[in-house]
């Protein structure tokens, strides 16, 4: 099979989407699909809201072209679906956006087409939720007229360092043959090579279990500080002398975020009930790191009091919204349970962070991001450590006995009250 002869439509422009797009759009026909306009106007302006891709990259990408109707795609023989698989206010997993996807997808299936599914999934959600959407819509049948392939995406927000093509894909297809093609489309564009799973199933769990482990390994460092503060220990100079040994994980409590550790485990956990089995480690380790923003709220709060401080009313600084440092990702942020605790209290929370946009926040949210610092806070509560925070004079923004704690031990510890 001659792969520069397959034109490649990606269903989905955000983080994942846009670079994966940008990559095959430099030596495929690829069209680049999104409903939201106001997402496709800016990315055929040059310019990428998300920062994952510059100027020069969106520009280096010749075959790439952007669109919002289905007539555009209708002649790909690829389809790549990246969209969001988020989690509902009950913590079930919210396939919306994926079974969108894949109807949309099924007015232009044609005889021989394949679809590659890269958002996360529990372990045969492909086969037994997109599948039948695809078939029933397109009036074709699975492993016959049309194949599927998952190819689960590793795209970390922010890292400008381990970026698409530096990291190495799992790929799968739902026939050996078709496994083999999409290895091959794959390993194409990924200079650090691809690792061809069994099955989709097998790919599906690879990638849900890789989230689920970084979870668990937070919850317990998050656990580790929950005791040592009891025990009036540092838990920063704990996690320091115990990584002297060689094989000691280097992991730092915090808040947890985001659109996949915060979000993945429920997946897992979500089948795993499915088929009969209650998991315990997984939804231990999530309500651990599910608690830590009203923890830091309340630690602050008894902080305050400790220094005499009212409580009503006082003013408090918060450094920071999105869900990790140097990255305006506000998806699941848990810096919001930490606002959500404080205000339940009384408390006037300012919140400052440069690489958010204010009207994302607005709208997610609720709340009003400052653009400029002010002073006389009661308390400061460093939230994200983005690098712009290193030039910030504390000093200079707190009033009398004010409280500064430090959630990512970012500040220097003489500088602070107290910190996970």
């Amino acid at each position: 099979m001659n792969l520069l002869d397959k034109k490649i439509g990606i269903i989905g422009l955000g983080y994942v989407g846009l670079p994966l797009a940008v990559e095959f759009g430099k030596n495929y026909d690829t069209v680049g699909f999104d409903i939201n306009q106001g997402r496709v106007d800016e990315l055929e302006k040059g310019v990428d809201s998300t920062l994952e891709v510059d100027a020069a990259g969106l520009k280096s990408s010749t075959k790439l072209k952007y669109a919002t109707n289905l007539e555009a795609i209708k002649d790909c023989t690829i389809y790549i679906v990246t969209v969001p698989t988020p989690i509902d206010k009950n913590k079930r997993p919210d396939l919306t956006p994926l079974e969108k996807s894949s109807g949309a997808i099924s007015k232009v299936l044609k005889k021989g087409d394949i679809v590659i599914y890269e958002s996360t999934v529990f372990p045969g959600c492909t086969e037994e939720i997109c599948v039948p959407i695809l078939e029933r819509g397109s009036g074709l049948n699975f492993n016959k007229d049309f194949f599927c392939g998952y190819s689960p995406e590793r795209i970390n927000p922010g890292d400008k360092v381990h970026t698409l093509t530096k990291i190495q894909k799992v790929t799968s297809g739902s026939t050996p043959e078709i496994a083999e093609v999409v290895d091959q489309l794959y390993k194409s564009v990924i200079t650090a090579g691809t690792y061809k799973a069994a099955s989709l199933k097998v790919a599906e769990a690879a990638k849900v279990i890789e989230n689920c482990q970084r979870d668990l390994n937070i919850a317990f460092v998050n656990e580790l500080s929950l005791i040592f503060e009891k025990l009036d220990i540092d838990t920063l100079s704990v996690l320091e002398a115990a990584g002297t040994k060689w094989n000691f994980l280097p992991f730092r409590p915090g808040l947890v975020g985001g659109h996949c550790i915060g979000v993945d485990p429920y997946y897992l956990t979500y089948k795993a009930e499915e088929v009969g089995y209650n998991p315990q480690v997984i939804l231990s380790g999530r309500r651990i790191n599910d608690a830590m923003g009203a923890h830091v709220a309340k630690k602050v709060v008894k902080l305050m009091i400790d220094k005499g401080q009212t409580i009503k009313n006082s003013k408090v600084l918060m450094l920071g919204i999105t869900f990790k440092e140097n990255c305006p990702d506000i998806r699941n942020s848990k810096v919001i349970d930490v606002y959500s605790e404080l205000t339940d209290f009384g408390v006037a929370v300012d919140v400052y962070d440069p690489w958010a946009n204010a009207a994302e926040v607005k709208h997610e949210y609720g709340l009003d991001l400052i653009a400029e610092l002010k002073n006389d806070y009661a308390a400061i509560i460093l939230t994200v450590s983005h690098s712009e925070f290193n030039d910030i004079n504390l000093d200079s923004l707190k009033s009398k006995d004010a409280v500064v704690f430090d959630t990512k031990s970012f500040f220097d510890q003489k500088d602070i009250d107290a910190r996970l």
